[in-house]
């Protein structure tokens, strides 16, 4: 006889979305701020550019989350993240309804990443003339580069993109 499983107590009958978590790292170099992102070896999206990034583990903070994701698919450790804030619409994700909580930071120099776990290349793209993104990245992009670069303030004033096509 199977028995059902104890309803734990506070538990709501509510959906949740699922919690993920994206870094966007910046540099500034010579030649202009650039920013690093993974080609992802996985669908949705599969070869497309992406940040670092993935699901929450159960019971782990956001912020080890991210630096954990960011180990995993670029190598790279010991980066000072700042939260920039959540990402939520309902569509932004085909698996289903997923926030992703961005950290972003500037690093000195430019670490030579190595693309690991789900990701089939990582490197260093211009901030003003990246590839087209996956997900809704590219409006991540935008508010990590005004909060943390001082770039574009409004929504469609990122002259720059190459995704004005």
């Amino acid at each position: 006889m199977k028995r059902a499983k104890p309803r734990r107590e506070y538990c709501y009958d509510h959906p949740r979305p699922a919690v993920t978590v994206d870094v966007v790292l910046f540099t500034r170099l010579k030649r202009g701020a650039r920013v690093l992102l993974i080609r992802r070896k996985l669908e949705p999206f599969k070869g497309r550019w992406a940040f670092p990034g993935g699901f929450v583990d159960d019971n782990e903070s956001l912020e080890a989350a991210a630096s954990r994701e960011l180990f995993e698919e670029t190598g790279l450790t010991g980066i000072e993240l700042e939260q920039v804030g959540a990402f939520g619409d309902p569509g932004r994700d085909p698996r289903g309804h997923t926030v992703s909580v961005v950290f972003a930071a500037v690093v000195e120099g430019q670490p030579e990443p190595a693309a690991a776990d789900d990701a089939d290349d990582a490197r260093w793209h211009s901030v003003s003339k990246h590839p087209p993104l996956a997900f809704d990245h590219k409006e991540i992009l935008r508010a990590a580069r005004r909060r943390i670069l001082g770039g574009p303030t409004r929504k469609g004033t990122d002259e720059h993109s190459s995704e004005r096509r």
